[in-house]
């Protein structure tokens, strides 16, 4: 099973680290739902329910798909039965949002209208459009452990680097605003590739996958720090 979850992980990276492959899971029009059998978001890909952000865990918060569009949600928020035009208009669980758009209560893009804080972005809607994304792991302040997560540049707010705990999170786990910072290299270290983030007293440790992408992470960072917003020339957007 650890095989399975680092084979999965290193997918994950690599989809992202090289152009032209997808980010995320291909999301339904709304006119689709519940007209066509939704693509599911893989449990291991969200740490919280993608629609009330509440985090899961093992005794209090099950995982369950909504079958109208395929989100990761708890208990509370999946417990709604609808009927889908796909199965033979049977009633399937669904997610709240789900259920009053199936049932004509009120539009989804009104809810999706509503103003949203700096941290409320999904990871897979920031990461398609994005100067570069991956994963990467953050350091704690001995060098010894510390959070492997999701990181995202979006090339809508460039000077910003947002830290999720997985890909496919509704909701960041915490921003760094990199304007200003310095860009280090630091030597290989038992195979990992280290470098970090300074700032007077303010350091930030990362350890990337390959010594690649860690180069890509150095020269994306440094050019947010300098605080040059637009895509680097022959640099592939959406990486």
């Amino acid at each position: 099973q650890d095989a399975i979850d680092r084979k999965e992980k290193r997918s994950e990276t690599f989809k992202t680290a090289v152009p032209g492959l997808e980010t995320g899971t291909p999301a339904l029009k709304t006119e689709e739902l519940g007209r066509r059998a939704p693509q599911w978001v893989r449990d291991n890909l969200v740490t919280m329910c993608m629609r009330c952000k509440e985090p899961f865990n093992a005794i209090m918060r099950r995982r369950h798909h909504c079958r109208a569009c395929g989100y990761v949600v708890c208990a509370r928020c999946s417990d709604y039965k609808a009927e889908l035009q796909y199965d033979g208009n049977r009633l399937n669980r669904v997610c709240q949002e789900c259920y009053v758009f199936l049932m004509g209560h009120m539009m989804l893009e009104d809810r999706e209208g509503k103003h949203r804080g700096i941290l409320e972005k999904g990871a897979a809607e920031v990461s398609g459009r994005s100067l570069l994304c991956s994963s990467l792991q953050l350091l704690d302040k001995n060098g010894k452990g510390g959070m492997r997560g999701w990181f995202v540049i979006p090339q809508d707010d460039p000077l910003v680097l947002y830290i999720y705990a997985a890909p496919q999170d509704v909701r960041a786990h915490t921003s760094i605003p990199l304007l200003g910072y310095e860009v280090r290299d630091l030597p290989q270290e038992h195979s990992r590739h280290l470098f970090q983030l300074t700032q007077s007293r303010q350091v930030y440790t990362f350890v990337a996958d390959t010594e690649e992408l860690k180069r890509r992470w150095m020269r994306a960072m440094a050019r947010s720090a300098a605080g040059i917003t637009d895509p680097e020339e022959g640099e592939d957007v959406d990486s």
